[in-house]
């Protein structure tokens, strides 16, 4: 129970301070960091098991390291939009497999209207979850997934999976880059890293509070 406690606070306290870790990271291992970012994106978005995983943060501190450090941005981008993409990629598949099997008839969980209903979710809002989703912790890494639950046409999910990959990655490792290192985002970088983590669940937190205001439907008597 200790060790799991040391594990937890250790995390927390990594990703609150990457400013102060990615820099010896890098340091230490080289050019190997492309790969150790390249494996942590594309954990985050492919295994629905970690979305614990650091994403929007973890992209933004990558950014602002890129501006004093020997990693280059361009390539950062590159790798890290490609881990994204091929993280959803692998989730869509992992829930197109599963799903089928999973979702019965009988089963009192996992029945098979849900599976319908989500197909149907899919089949309407699909492209905009997708999309939006990557902007989210949490539901980013579950919403491939259920895609792929869903049997949602893969095409359609692919465009909307490079589209969203390249656009998240590229604004919050644009956005380090260039404000990381300012003063005030260095002297309060733990304050900055909650912000983004605050920021990205807002529009998680309207969707649920729009969806539990909605009028129940009436029960026809």
């Amino acid at each position: 129970m200790e060790s799991i406690l040391q594990l937890i606070q250790w995390f927390v306290d990594f990703v609150l301070h990457m400013d102060k870790h990615l820099p010896q990271i890098v340091n230490d291992i080289g050019i190997w960091a492309y790969l150790a970012l390249f494996v942590i994106i594309f954990i985050e978005t492919g295994l629905v098991v970690t979305p614990f995983l650091p994403g929007d943060s973890l992209l933004f501190a990558a950014g602002a390291v890129a501006a004093t450090t020997h990693l280059s941005p361009i390539p950062l981008f590159l790798l890290l939009a490609l881990a994204a993409v091929l993280g959803d990629t692998a989730n869509y598949w992992i829930g197109h497999t599963i799903g089928p099997k999973v979702f019965t008839t009988k089963s009192r969980l996992f029945k098979m209207e849900y599976l319908e209903r989500t197909k149907a979710f899919y089949d309407k809002h699909g492209g905009k979850t997708i999309f939006l989703a990557r902007f989210i912790p949490i539901i980013r890494t579950f919403a491939p997934f259920v895609a792929g639950v869903g049997q949602m046409r893969y095409g359609y999910f692919i465009s909307y999976n490079v589209f969203g990959g390249i656009v998240w990655t590229g604004l919050f490792i644009g956005v380090g880059y260039f404000f990381g290192n300012l003063p005030f985002v260095k002297e309060n970088f733990s304050l900055v890293i909650i912000a983004i983590i605050l920021i990205s669940l807002v529009p998680a937190v309207f969707e649920y509070i729009k969806g539990r205001a909605k009028p129940k439907p009436v029960a026809a008597e």
